[in-house]
């Protein structure tokens, strides 16, 4: 009952939703929604098992293995977090994936004890997140709205070059840049914008994925869609459990370890942020659930084949831009991704979404995040010391995603940590908030 008092509780004030945490759209609305957030984190769940394949030389076959479990495992950890079963998830519209964290680790262990060793390392992780999640209530008081505030402007801000790579045509693309993916991009975000601002109803709500589809449609005589991949894969795939074997190893389980506490700090940032956008308290308890059912959905990871799973912060971004916070539509995406999961020829239509259609729609969805943790930084005192702690955070965050050779010269393990912009910048935030004490009034 207190639960469900304080989810009811306003939050952020700024933000009219149509359809609040609780609100059950129909059917064809909790489709269409739903698909929405399957655009926007579908590239990044396959992205880290296609980069994991190709730095340890997988063949095709397990390569192809592994992508198909990780669609299979985000939606089932999706749906586990959203929904919510008994003590585990945090009830919200939350999107679960593979998370870049996990890639260095993940190369580490496989490099010397293959697939069956990131498997048995996921595993033994993700029993140590379960544990951690029981810790939550101490660690939520090193996260006042000075702490939270900044976590979310990085997760916005620290995303936005990822977006404008998409814009200009992909990293590394011969055609970065060029006139023709700008202008797509742009297309794609000015239709999105007016269409989120000035459409009704359905047409506001589903602003991201109509231009998506409009962005996917006009690419398609420019030769931007490649269909090779569609053609080649097959209708039907089973995952099959533990299929490349499991192996347990201590060396394996510590390198994994820091990997796993980075992502639980960012589980609740990105649940804070949650939370803000939906006009839902995220209380201890809840956010405690939330952790749990990354642990959960990490321990499915392995058990299907493939990575840890934690939350999309991407797709936060998505709940102001369409003012639609039902977790009902977050269970949805999940239940897609699961059968997804087994129709991999589907997987590679979805897959084929052209670079900068994914930037236009990604400039509006991550500079809507930062905006949220700026309005959040709005709402407390901006002391000397609260100055201090921003600035630093958000220095070193963006510092490190700009310059990523800053760190090139440490340890192995301190990189992995660090490597991250929203890492970075949450450890700096919580430092600094423990080491400078508040002035007193």
């Amino acid at each position: 009952m207190e639960d469900e008092i304080m989810e009811n509780l306003p939050v952020n004030d700024g933000i009219k939703l149509n359809y609040k945490v609780n609100d059950n759209p129909s059917m064809a609305e909790k489709i269409l929604f739903g698909i929405q957030h399957i655009f926007a984190a579908f590239g990044g769940i396959i992205v880290v098992p296609l980069v994991i394949s190709s730095a340890l030389g997988f063949d095709a076959k397990t390569g192809t293995a592994l992508i198909s479990a990780s669609i299979l495992a985000a939606g089932l950890a999706t749906i586990i977090q959203s929904k919510g079963v008994g003590p585990v998830g945090s009830k919200v519209a939350c999107i679960m994936g593979t998370d870049f964290t996990f890639v260095a680790p993940s190369i580490t262990v496989g490099s010397v004890l293959g697939l069956s060793g990131i498997i048995g390392a996921t595993i033994l992780g993700a029993i140590f997140e379960v544990v951690l999640s029981y810790f939550i209530k101490p660690l939520i008081k090193l996260f006042p709205p000075i702490v939270t505030g900044t976590v979310v402007c990085l997760i916005g801000l620290t995303l936005i070059p990822t977006s404008i790579d998409w814009a200009a045509g992909g990293s590394g693309a011969a055609d970065y840049g060029s006139l023709k993916n700008i202008s797509i991009a742009m297309l794609v975000l000015i239709g999105t914008l007016l269409l989120n601002r000035y459409g009704k109803g359905m047409f506001s709500s589903a602003a991201v994925l109509i231009g998506m589809i409009v962005g996917y449609i006009i690419c398609i005589p420019f030769e931007l869609v490649d269909f090779t991949a569609v053609k080649e894969a097959s209708w039907f795939s089973m995952p099959k459990i533990l299929e490349y074997g499991v192996t347990f190893d201590l060396k394996a389980f510590i390198t994994f370890i820091p990997a796993y506490f980075v992502t639980a700090i960012q589980t609740v940032g990105c649940l804070k942020a949650i939370g803000e956008v939906s006009d839902v308290e995220m209380t201890d308890k809840r956010i405690g659930a939330g952790v749990l059912s990354d642990g959960i959905g990490s321990m499915i990871g392995g058990f299907v084949g493939t990575m840890p799973n934690t939350t999309f912060s991407q797709n936060v971004g998505l709940i102001p831009l369409t003012k639609v916070a039902s977790r009902h539509v977050a269970v949805m995406a999940g239940i897609i991704l699961v059968i997804l999961g087994f129709l991999p020829k589907v997987a590679a239509i979805i897959n084929g979404m052209p670079q900068p259609v994914l930037g236009g729609v990604g400039i509006v969805m991550f500079g809507t995040v930062a905006a949220a943790g700026i309005k959040t930084l709005s709402k407390i005192k901006i002391t000397e010391r609260n100055l201090l702690i921003i600035a630093t955070s958000i220095g070193l965050g963006l510092g490190v995603t700009f310059r990523p050779e800053f760190i090139s010269q440490l340890p192995e393990g301190l990189k992995m940590i660090f490597s991250s912009g929203i890492s970075t910048g949450t450890i700096v935030a919580l430092l600094l908030n423990i080491i400078l004490k508040e002035e007193k009034e």
